[in-house]
């Protein structure tokens, strides 16, 4: 292009350029983290216009499984055909899937409808990181990645509250249609200032390598999803899907060897670096979406917190980790430095996760406030510099699949972290409430071990107490494990071996230096 300039030759032309774009990456992300808290805040209103209560749970299980299974795909479809097509393409899939879900008609409509805007949204997280990796040199990266953890807090504190108000204000609806207006202007942003080099790989996509593995994340959500609550854990169905989706993991490892295009190429894994950040970005997952659950629980049950704004039960903890972010990233930038932060995060993530599992009916608030917090710090020290550091790791033609499966190991750790920490918790409740109000208390937590507001308040005092013991009991068994397995994390750290980052040009990974190429980015 006669008209480009790279970013390390004309530095003085790249500020604007990637201001606008990331602007548009922001909005992006917005949409890929609002929706879910969004829609989860409309669902009773949904669930009372559409009728059928019992698939509830498929309008969000839909949308999660597509999100896993095409979270990897689009990454490949990125680094084969051009970031910025594949990019573009997800997020017009996920604004069709928007609008026909606000314009659903019955809940098996709205079902199908989400399963389309989850596999527009495995694009959206995984082209942001993907495109910041092309436009960013690694030792600038930090910073702008602690922008988009930023972004991630807002929309988990602000997702509920908007959503509610949303609902309440102007319908349902509405809840999938603002996606709209805020998806056209990213668009129309991207469209107009990225302009990235046009890719054309000359091998065909790996159509045995997609179903394989899509076969194989779907069963694991759906083990994960099911287990404990639709079907017993050792039932058929459970069993059943295991042993698919293990078969289909194993296939899809083989056939990765012998195609020409792998949807995973198995050569990143031998980086040290890419694998531990995959396992620390999985355990992240796995914390972060367990306390999130439950945390809000706990201060509703036991101590009498409005679950009106319930984002804002997380302000200390979200709060914590949006600061740490912004000051991890910078240091980053600053010294190109890292190991620091996985280390430390990890280490105030077993510590926080510990003093919350002391938490019991006596609690103050100001007291689990604390403890929040200081898990908030630790995840902020990890949520980006896993992604930095697995970017870092690999070569540029990579760096889609390298986002992508960071992505997608974070998001199948929130699956085990809600399901596991999930199952743990319900049988502490059911078995406490059976030990202090017995048979009335076995009653009450047959169906759920988690009440609303509204069935809580008609609980005898007796009950309620036992109610309260219980929900402290379990949030206790749930943050000891959580606090366990952050401990891998911890050791999975102290192995990261530090690479420095550098700026534009040549980069080094843990293996050999690998030469890049700088990203060229139309002047604005």
């Amino acid at each position: 292009m006669a008209d480009t300039q790279s970013v390390e030759t004309e530095p003085e032309k790249q500020p604007r350029s990637v201001r606008v774009v990331l602007l548009a990456l922001m909005i992006t992300m917005m949409l890929a983290m609002l929706d879910n808290m969004i829609v989860g805040t409309a669902m009773p209103t949904i669930v009372g216009d559409l009728g059928g209560l019992e698939h509830l749970s498929w309008v969000v299980t839909a949308y999660t499984l597509a999100t896993a299974a095409a979270t990897p795909i689009w990454g490949k479809l990125g680094d084969m055909y051009g970031r910025k097509s594949a990019f573009m393409t997800s997020i017009v899939i996920f604004l069709i899937g928007s609008a026909l879900s606000g314009m659903a008609q019955n809940m098996g409509e709205l079902i199908g409808f989400r399963a389309v805007q989850g596999l527009g949204a495995g694009g959206l997280m995984v082209g942001v990181m993907a495109i910041i990796g092309d436009l960013i040199p690694p030792r600038e990266r930090g910073k702008y990645q602690g922008m988009m953890a930023g972004v991630m807090a807002l929309a988990m504190i602000g997702g509920p509250l908007v959503g509610g108000t949303i609902t309440d204000n102007w319908g349902w609806r509405w809840s999938f249609y603002i996606n709209l207006p805020l998806g056209a202007v990213s668009l129309a942003l991207i469209s107009a200032v990225l302009h990235l080099p046009k890719k054309r790989a000359k091998a065909g996509i790996d159509y045995l390598g997609v179903v394989l593995l899509t076969v194989g994340i779907t069963s694991i959500v759906l083990v994960t999803t099911w287990g404990g609550t639709e079907y017993a854990w050792t039932s058929a169905r459970i069993m059943e899907l295991i042993g698919i989706g293990v078969a289909a993991l194993i296939g899809f490892v083989f056939w990765q060897t012998r195609a020409a295009e792998p949807i995973v190429p198995l050569h990143i894994f031998r980086s040290r670096n890419f694998t531990l950040m995959s396992l620390i970005g999985f355990i992240t997952g796995f914390v972060m979406f367990g306390a999130t659950l439950f945390l809000p629980l706990y201060q509703q049950s036991v101590q009498g917190a409005s679950a009106t704004n319930s984002g804002l039960l997380l302000l200390p903890m979200l709060g914590a980790m949006l600061v740490t972010s912004m000051v991890a990233g910078r240091v980053t930038t600053n010294t190109g430095k890292y190991k620091i932060f996985p280390v430390v995060g990890s280490v105030l993530m077993v510590v926080g996760l510990y003093l919350l599992s002391t938490m019991d009916t006596g609690t103050s608030r100001l007291t689990s406030g604390i403890f929040m917090a200081v898990v908030g710090l630790g995840m902020g020290c990890l949520m980006q510099i896993t992604m930095l550091v697995a970017q870092n790791s690999v070569q540029m033609k990579d760096m889609g699949v390298a986002s992508s499966s960071t992505t997608l190991f974070r998001t199948l750790g929130s699956s085990f972290g809600v399901a596991i920490m999930g199952a743990l918790f319900n049988n502490r409740v059911q078995d406490v409430m059976a030990e202090r109000a017995g048979a009335l208390g076995s009653k009450i937590t047959e169906q759920s071990a988690q009440l609303d507001a509204a069935g809580l308040a008609k609980l005898p005092v007796a009950a309620r107490e036992a109610y309260q013991h219980a929900v402290s009991a379990g949030t206790h068994s749930a943050f000891l494990l959580g606090a366990v397995v952050a401990v891998a994390a911890l050791v999975a750290a102290v192995f990261v071996k530090e690479v420095p980052l550098k700026g534009a040009g040549p980069q080094k990974t843990d293996g050999d230096a690998v030469p890049t190429q700088p990203p060229v980015v139309e002047a604005v």
